[in-house]
């Protein structure tokens, strides 16, 4: 009860000086350990891949020599299993000082010293996923710590929880988190450990939020998350806009269980859906393929634009599927995506049939080559032709 009573008053609190933070204006961009690295802490044996300040010191180079950071990606995120088991004596989160010698505070400053921004990880119930301190009757203390190391954004998960403290407990983090005077953009993962979540109260705290399953590194895991956006329940996608969007969580192009195509189709359906892009790769090993989807200027523009819109599916007939995404300057973003077969699929609509009316008709731009792809009358009948597993993304601008 006293547990209650105390998530009741200080939510009261967190209401009047609720986000607006200024944060994820657009879908943050960056870089996130998780799906690539998991929880390995053996530094004796795997130095090069553990969780440990080298590993993001080096992931913050390549996001600035590999170019990702000239396009947007500017988050570095720590995940699970930074810190020592047990707080101090003064109830302090401690990094471990064998895997991060130098600190936090000094990781963060060298992230910094990149143009980059560091992220952190923590959790809303008494201990992490991976076993280690959690939040719970610490919100204002680790919120003044993350602020005084100089950490630019928490990902606050929800296990070892009640989950009905969340609707309390997600806000106070957040008001604790603006309490300090440090911009820190804040990643819940609330809606993701409730049935039914009210989405309308988590963008209230909430600067993006996971709402479904963690990805794995397989076509069946990235296709799986996207007939759950799909599907839509809820109607989440209509609360996503600047300052709080929707998470489907990582991409994970330039791993091991994607083609091509299907490297091609997240990074498509990412843009559409407006989604946070981080990724979850070894950018020291991103073959140059992948690389140049990840770094493909007009799919980040798709996902980048101001509006903020979260695409939706408007037509699914067997593997074919079409969304659509409004963009600003009257434009739609029209994704045609293959997710199944073995042959070449053949594809044709009319524009008006998902929703493109206007009768002086469209300019048709194929964005990931950025071909001129034709001038079309609503009525017009559009002829594609897909690979399995791919997409087909144009930016139609109203004529």
């Amino acid at each position: 009860m006293k547990i209650i009573v105390y998530f009741t008053v200080a939510c009261s609190l967190a209401f009047v000086s609720c986000l607006e933070n200024g944060l994820a204006r657009t879908p943050p961009m960056g870089w996130l350990s998780w799906e690539r690295f998991r929880c390995n802490i053996d530094c004796v044996n795997d130095p090069d891949n553990c969780i440990s300040e080298n590993l993001y010191k080096a992931m913050a180079d390549e996001l600035v020599k590999g170019g990702y950071k000239d396009v947007g990606y500017e988050y570095v995120n720590i995940d699970d299993c930074w810190p020592l088991i047990d707080r101090d004596a003064k109830g302090f989160l401690v990094a471990d000082p064998k895997r991060f010698p130098s600190g936090m505070k000094a990781l963060a400053d060298y992230v910094h010293s990149k143009g980059l921004k560091l992220g952190i990880y923590g959790d809303f119930g008494t201990k992490t996923c991976g076993g280690y301190p959690g939040s719970e009757f610490y919100m204002e203390q680790d919120a003044n710590t993350f602020a005084s190391w100089g950490i630019d954004s928490l990902k606050l998960d929800g296990c070892n929880s009640r989950i009905a403290d969340m609707p309390f407990g997600y806000p106070i983090m957040e008001f604790y988190l603006n309490q300090t005077g440090r911009p820190i953009l804040y990643s819940c993962s609330w809606p993701a450990y409730t049935a039914t979540p009210d989405y309308k109260a988590i963008a209230k705290s909430c600067n993006i939020w996971r709402n479904y399953n963690d990805i794995q590194d397989s076509w069946d895991s990235v296709s799986g998350i996207v007939e759950f956006y799909a599907a839509n329940k809820l109607n989440f996608s209509q609360i996503a806009g600047p300052g709080h969007f929707n998470d489907p969580d990582m991409l994970i192009i330039g791993d091991f269980g994607l083609s091509h195509n299907q490297e091609r189709y997240q990074m498509a359906m990412w843009a559409i859906m407006a989604s946070p892009l981080y990724m979850s790769n070894d950018l020291r090993r991103v073959p140059e393929d992948s690389k140049a989807i990840l770094l493909n200027r007009n799919v980040i523009a798709i996902n980048q634009d101001p509006l903020g819109v979260q695409g939706n599916r408007v037509i699914k007939q067997g593997d074919i599927e079409i969304w659509t995404r409004p963009l600003q300057g009257n434009s739609v973003g029209v994704l045609v995506s293959c997710t199944g077969g073995a042959t070449t699929a053949q594809v044709k609509f009319q524009l008006t049939n998902i929703g493109l009316n206007n009768p002086s008709g469209y300019n048709l731009t194929e964005v990931f080559e950025g071909q001129f792809v034709g001038i079309f009358k609503p009525t017009e009948t559009l002829n594609i032709s897909i690979d399995p597993y791919d997409v087909f993304l144009v930016k139609a601008k109203q004529l």
